[in-house]
C-alpha cells in the first residue's frame, strides 16, 4: 500500500499538471501562439539543460560498472527495434514516428529517481541507467522523428543529409554530448553556474507539461485510442516483461534491478511530445499515449515491483 499510495503521489501531479494546462487554454490564460513559443522555449533551452545537468553532475568513473550500462544500453536499443517492428503494422504510416518514440522512451531521470529514492533513500544505480539508456533515447528520437516524418519523402542522398544535419545540430543532442563531456573531464560547476543551470532545468518537466495539455485535442485523441492504447501496453508491460526476466538471468538484483525496471517500465516522458510537436508531428497520438501511460504506471510499476519483492529478488 506504501508503494501504491508513492507511486500515486508521483504520478498524479504530472497528470494534473498536464490538465491545467488544458484548463488554462480554455479560460484564456494562454493562446495557441503562447503555447508554440512555450513548446519552443523547452525544447530549445529547457529541456537540453535538463539532460545536460543530469550527465554533467555524474561521477563517471566512481560508479561506473560496464556489465550493467551495456545491459541498459543493450536492452533500449532492442527495445526500440522491437517497437519499430510492431509499428510496421499500422495502417496509418503518419503517426509512425510517434507510435515508436512513444512506445520506448521512459521518464527515467525524472519520475524514475523519484521512485528509486522512495525505496533506497538516494539514487541507487539511476546515474548508470540514464548514462546507458538517456543518449540513446534521444539520439534515436530525433532519427525516428526525422526519417519517420507524416510528409516524408522517398529515402535519397538529400534526405539522408538534412537528417544527419538535424541529429548533429538538434538542442537535445548538444546538451547530451555538452554533459557528457564536461563529466569525461571532471569540469568543476561553480555554485552560481549550477543554480542558474538548475533554475533553467527546473523549468523543462512543468512547461513541458503544462504545453502539453494545452495542446491536447481530446476529439482528435479519440481517432487515435487503439494505436495510443497499444504503445501504453508495449510501455508500462511487454518491454517489462521481455527483459526483466533476462536482467535477473544475468545476476542483477536490488538496486540494479529496480533501476532497470524503471528504465523498462516507467510512463513516457513528456519530452516526447515536446520533440514530436517539434520535428514536423502532429503531437496528438503522443500527448495521449504520455497521458495513458502517467495515469497508470503508478499501479503497474506497483505491480512489477510487488512481483519482484514477492521472488526475493529486491
Amino acid at each position: 500500500m506504501e508503494n501504491l499510495i508513492f507511486s500515486l503521489n508521483a504520478t498524479v501531479p504530472i497528470f494534473l499538471t498536464m490538465i491545467l494546462g488544458w484548463f488554462f487554454k480554455k479560460v484564456g490564460l494562454m493562446d495557441d501562439r503562447f503555447v508554440s513559443r512555450m513548446n519552443k522555449f523547452v525544447f530549445q533551452a529547457a529541456l537540453p539543460v535538463l539532460l545536460f545537468e543530469d550527465l554533467a553532475t555524474v561521477d563517471f568513473f566512481e560508479v561506473w560498472d560496464t556489465r550493467f550500462v551495456l545491459f541498459c544500453f543493450l536492452a533500449t536499443l532492442v527495445s526500440i527495434l522491437l517497437v519499430w517492428l510492431v509499428s510496421c503494422l499500422l495502417k496509418n504510416r503518419s503517426i509512425q514516428g510517434e507510435f515508436v518514440q512513444a512506445s520506448y522512451r521512459s521518464s527515467a531521470a525524472i519520475l524514475g529517481i523519484a521512485f528509486i529514492q522512495n525505496i533506497y533513500g538516494n539514487s541507487g544505480m539511476a546515474p548508470l541507467m540514464i548514462i546507458g539508456t538517456v543518449p540513446l533515447y534521444n539520439v534515436m528520437a530525433v532519427v525516428v522523428l526525422s526519417v519517420m516524418k507524416p510528409d516524408r519523402e522517398r529515402l535519397n542522398g538529400k534526405t539522408v543529409r538534412d537528417t544527419l544535419k538535424g541529429i548533429l545540430t538538434n538542442p537535445i543532442i548538444l546538451g547530451i554530448a555538452a554533459g557528457m563531456i564536461w563529466s569525461l573531464l571532471k569540469v568543476p560547476m561553480p555554485v552560481i553556474l549550477e543554480k542558474t543551470v538548475k533554475n533553467v532545468a527546473v523549468l523543462a518537466t512543468p512547461l513541458g507539461l503544462m504545453a502539453m495539455g494545452a495542446s491536447f485535442e481530446w476529439k482528435q485523441a479519440a481517432g487515435y485510442l487503439k494505436p495510443a492504447t497499444s504503445a501504453a501496453v508495449i510501455k508500462l508491460v511487454v518491454l517489462a516483461a521481455v527483459f526483466l526476466p533476462v536482467a535477473v538471468h544475468m545476476g542483477f538484483r536490488e538496486e540494479k534491478l529496480v533501476a532497470i525496471l524503471v528504465m523498462l517500465g516507467s510512463a513516457t516522458t513528456v519530452s516526447c511530445f515536446i520533440m514530436a510537436k517539434n520535428m514536423g508531428h502532429e503531437g496528438t497520438l503522443t500527448s495521449s499515449v504520455v497521458m495513458l501511460t502517467t495515469l497508470l504506471s503508478a499501479f503497474t510499476l506497483t505491480a512489477w515491483l510487488f512481483l519482484l519483492k514477492t521472488l526475493a529478488l529486491i
